[in-house]
């Protein structure tokens, strides 16, 4: 630990599919939280620790927020608000492609006024438009009244995000780093490695099927020769969907286990046999268990 240690929180929030996740892992270097191009994608609070200096900064990305209609819903944009209550800063993404301020990012800058909180403005994508609408934007989200700080940059190429690292470990508290220097992460393996298999679910399923479906890492095993063996279950709501991800003669399945198995090799740094079982539970969206495990709270309202 350096001798005059900075450790602090800062929360990504935005609407879904502002980039958090990419955003997270440009900043950690390393993958932590999965990416996927559709919306919801991230159901759980994700951890992201990074050293820039002397400070410790410790970013939490979490669910998109948006208008909440299901249980799951609930659950997710109440732990994305229990992220940002619990941060010393709260960083906005917002996504410059869109035409202009949605309705979902409206309500969590008025929702951050009711709580009396200051933000930092990240507009991500930048890579997307051209400067000038950038300009328009940046002057239409300074008018808000809460914003301290306003960062552009593409998470998804990098530029910009060094200079977001730096002025973050600038504000971090004075205080002692809450990790160890070498942790990226506080997710357990075996629910990263679900949701690395859930990833190449949404990448390779498109509309057909994602949110019908989760992930469950039920046992792993490591050999003496550095391998390791990881059995999962897809878990869906119908058996017409458990038909869709085995697809014709198990091509589907396959498909899926090798994507999810070369990533996981390359993470784990080790080999990894990976076995993939696809099971029908109907109502898996309201068992108390899965939110435990995604540590989401059931009874969000």
């Amino acid at each position: 630990m350096p001798e005059n240690p900075r450790c602090g929180f800062v929360a990504l929030v935005g609407a879904p599919n502002a980039g958090k996740s990419t955003l997270l892992n440009a900043m950690v270097g390393s993958k932590v939280s999965i990416v996927s191009s559709k919306v919801q994608t991230t159901r759980t609070r994700v951890l992201g620790i990074t050293i820039a200096g002397d400070s410790q900064i410790i970013f939490v990305d979490t669910p998109g927020i948006f208008k909440p209609k299901r249980r799951l819903d609930r659950a997710m944009v109440a732990a994305a608000w229990q992220g940002a209550e619990d941060a010393d800063l709260v960083g906005l993404l917002f996504d410059v492609s869109r035409r202009g301020i949605d309705q979902d990012t409206q309500g969590i800058i008025t929702r951050l006024k009711e709580q009396g909180r200051k933000a930092i403005l990240i507009l991500n994508k930048i890579d997307l438009v051209p400067r000038e609408k950038l300009l328009g934007l940046a002057d239409s989200f300074n008018q808000e009244g809460i914003f301290t700080d306003i960062f552009m940059l593409s998470a998804s190429t990098g530029d910009g995000v060094e200079h977001l690292r730096g002025f973050l470990a600038a504000r971090m508290p004075e205080g002692p780093w809450h990790y160890p220097e070498d942790q990226i992460s506080d997710m357990p393996m075996r629910l990263l490695a679900a949701e690395i298999t859930r990833e190449k679910l949404f990448q390779q399923l498109h509309q057909e099927l994602p949110y019908a479906a989760t992930v469950e890492t039920e046992q792993w095993e490591e050999f003496e020769n550095g391998s390791v063996k990881i059995s999962q279950v897809v878990y869906v709501q119908r058996d017409s969907q458990k038909a869709i991800v085995l697809g014709k003669q198990g091509t589907r399945i396959k498909a899926l286990g090798q994507a999810a198995r070369t990533e996981l090799e390359e993470m784990l740094e080790q080999r990894v046999h990976l076995m993939l079982f696809v099971k029908v539970r109907e109502d898996w969206e309201n068992d108390p268990e899965r939110y435990e495990a995604w540590n989401l709270d059931f009874g969000a309202s």
